[in-house]
């Protein structure tokens, strides 16, 4: 049975999806931009936007009892592929191994202005 993430720890949706679906033992969650769930506000920057996108991940991993580590798949999407190795550096920080598999690719162009999004897939074990 599928059943729809909402949680305050990462932005509200920005159009008509959810935060995630649960659909038992695997959860998919939407590309998270760089918003503060608290303001609004997007930082500038692209190490500043990268931690934020990464935090707005971990606030919905916390919100269904999980962390990076039960993450199997990530896509990151770039504005600007000159920044893939700052935003590696920093992912380096927030996943461990075994390592999940992940995409990476360059867009024309993120919601809001955004330099960066990135989206997870998740193994409930």
């Amino acid at each position: 049975m599928k059943k729809v993430v909402k949680t305050d720890k990462a932005p509200g949706a920005i159009g008509p999806y959810s935060q995630g679906v649960d659909l038992g033992n695997i959860i998919f969650f939407s590309g998270q931009i760089p918003l503060n769930p608290k303001t609004g506000e997007m930082p500038e920057g692209i190490e500043a936007q990268t931690r934020q996108s990464l935090e707005n991940v971990k606030g919905l991993l916390e919100s269904q009892g999980l962390s990076f580590a039960d993450v199997v798949k990530t896509t990151v999407f770039l504005d600007n592929m000159d920044d893939f190795a700052t935003v590696n550096g920093i992912y380096a920080e927030y996943f461990v191994e075994p390592y999940p598999a992940r995409s990476a690719v360059e867009v024309a162009k993120l919601p809001k202005g955004a330099l960066i999004e990135v989206e997870v897939i998740v193994s409930k074990s």
